[in-house]
């Protein structure tokens, strides 16, 4: 009597699964990279923004007279703790860049058509707004 071969490999079945979970794993990895990104570019605005604010209630405090309506980012710029020669920017999710609106409390990222710019809608997540205070 003869015995039986072992065969040794995958099948078919079994090759299309581990192909399947693979997949599976690289869509949600990459759908979560994609997501961080967002997060990240919307912490990098918020954290420009409390700069920004920061300086705008340093210079009210030394001219507590001035109508913050009339405020410019020159006014503000000696006011940047980071002492740079330029007023800080920052960009949309697709890498448009934004204007920073420093003629309201607290300043305001908006977008070329001069509406505000919020795309997580939210006030108080503090990304890309600086909350409420």
């Amino acid at each position: 009597m003869m015995t039986p071969r072992l065969q040794k490999g995958l099948t078919l079945i079994e090759l299309t699964l581990v192909i399947t979970v693979i997949l599976v794993l690289m869509s949600i990895s990459v759908y979560s990279t994609g997501a961080y990104t967002d997060w990240q570019k919307g912490r990098a605005a918020s954290e420009t923004l409390r700069k920004v604010y920061v300086a705008q209630r340093l210079y009210l405090a030394d001219k507590p007279n001035t109508v913050v309506a009339n405020l410019t980012s020159d006014d503000l710029l000696p006011y940047l703790l980071d002492s740079s020669d330029e007023f800080p920017t920052i960009e949309d999710l697709d890498g448009n860049p934004l204007t920073i609106s420093v003629s309201v409390t607290p300043p305001v990222a908006l977008s070329s058509g001069g509406s505000l710019y919020d795309p997580s809608g939210s006030t108080t997540d503090s990304l890309w707004d600086i909350g409420e205070y």
